[in-house]
């Protein structure tokens, strides 16, 4: 599931979501398996997966809580799933994810159970998973089936392509991605990228805007092994492409332009070496604290004399612990700069710590980035 671009949301929400996995999300979860099962050991699976659960982080809180389920539950497995899906609650309200909140996590240890114990009985568990996809996502729980027999999961995953339910339509994208965010690694996605793009083609025009923002972060992931064959699908996929198609292929493509690759430039017509000056540039401290924010400005003045179609992103060259620094590029804004015009645009810096990266004090240098060229803008010293 994909939680969030910004790094530093993605490490709130994981933060927030370890504190979600407590012991009153316990009890919720032993109240719903007693109501489709009477006889269910509410008493001792509570006391079990609660003990020791506030020390974990979040993927241990939810482990903790599968492995208490698998003891408590019927040893029979097709049993076990059974009361499990009896106790599910209702699907998805709405075909999207955002402003869901917290509340579909709850079925994270769900979909933990049925990866970890239900491999030997393959079809039932991916039934499950279509069950609980509905509810939750299935995304990390289809990736042991993937690397098990991916032939049998891919037919399987090539029905649910057509499925009516969009939450359906997303999981065989999302669980076939390359690089899925908290998920592990399947080597065979990796070794058969045709394979997994055969999948996506019905997907690519899917009228729920989820199942086409999952389909750009695919082929974002594919980018990184894989550009050039992504830049021949989505030069394919933007032939007679709709408006949402190409807001797609834009999507997919911006790892490759922040990396100021050309092929992916040009495609998005943004290819050609911008003629313009950079002045005015104002930064709000030329000297910083670790936690805090710099916020920057700058001025874009054409040269050209005709219009230009400008991608313009920034990079922070971030102190690393040896002392070396390492760039890391955000995207800003895409704009059409007219022939002798100005435009100003500004950004911000956040130096925040975060479980994803972690900042040291020394010089840090900003540069941007127009359509892929490089223009030094300013520098800021950063202190513990």
């Amino acid at each position: 599931m994909e939680l969030s671009s910004p790094l530093n949301v993605r490490d709130t929400m994981a933060e927030q979501l370890k504190h979600f996995f407590s012991p009153a999300l316990v009890r919720r979860l032993a109240s719903d398996l007693e109501r489709a099962e009477p006889s269910f050991p509410t008493s001792k699976f509570v006391r079990q997966a609660t003990r020791g659960l506030e020390e974990l982080e979040l993927m241990d809180r939810a482990r903790h809580i599968c492995r208490a389920l698998r003891d408590h539950l019927p040893e029979d497995y097709p049993t076990a799933l059974a009361i499990l899906l009896r106790s599910l609650g209702p699907e998805h309200g709405q075909d999207e994810l955002l402003g869901g909140g917290m509340g579909p996590f709850f079925y994270l240890p769900h979909t933990m159970f049925v990866a970890e114990y239900g491999l030997e009985h393959f079809d039932l568990s991916l039934e499950a998973q279509h069950e609980l996809t509905r509810r939750f996502t299935a995304e990390f729980s289809i990736r042991p089936y993937i690397e098990e027999d991916p032939e049998r999961t891919l037919r399987k995953l090539k029905i649910w392509a057509k499925d009516k339910n969009p939450h359906v339509r997303r999981l065989v994208s999302e669980g076939t991605r390359l690089r899925l965010p908290w998920g592990a690694r399947v080597r065979w996605l990796t070794e058969n990228p045709e394979r997994v793009l055969a999948l996506l083609e019905p997907l690519k025009s899917d009228p729920a805007s989820l199942v086409r923002r999952s389909v750009a972060n695919h082929l974002n992931d594919l980018s990184k092994d894989y550009p050039e064959l992504t830049l021949q699908t989505c030069e394919r996929w933007l032939q007679g492409a709709s408006v949402e198609t190409q807001a797609l292929v834009r999507h997919a493509l911006r790892s490759l332009v922040k990396k100021g690759h050309r092929g992916a430039l040009e495609l998005l017509g943004v290819g050609a070496r911008p003629k313009l000056e950079v002045r005015a540039v104002e930064l709000s401290a030329k000297t910083a604290r670790i936690g805090e924010t710099v916020r920057f400005s700058f001025e874009l003045k054409s040269s050209a004399r005709q219009s230009q179609e400008l991608a313009v992103d920034y990079a922070v060259h971030f102190v690393k612990a040896s002392g070396a620094t390492s760039p890391k590029v955000f995207k800003l804004k895409r704009l059409t700069l007219a022939a002798g015009s100005s435009a100003t645009l500004s950004g911000r810096i956040a130096l925040s710590q975060m479980t994803t990266r972690k900042h040291y004090p020394g010089l840090h240098r900003v540069e941007l980035l127009v359509n892929g060229v490089t223009f030094p803008l300013a520098e800021f010293k950063l202190r513990a």
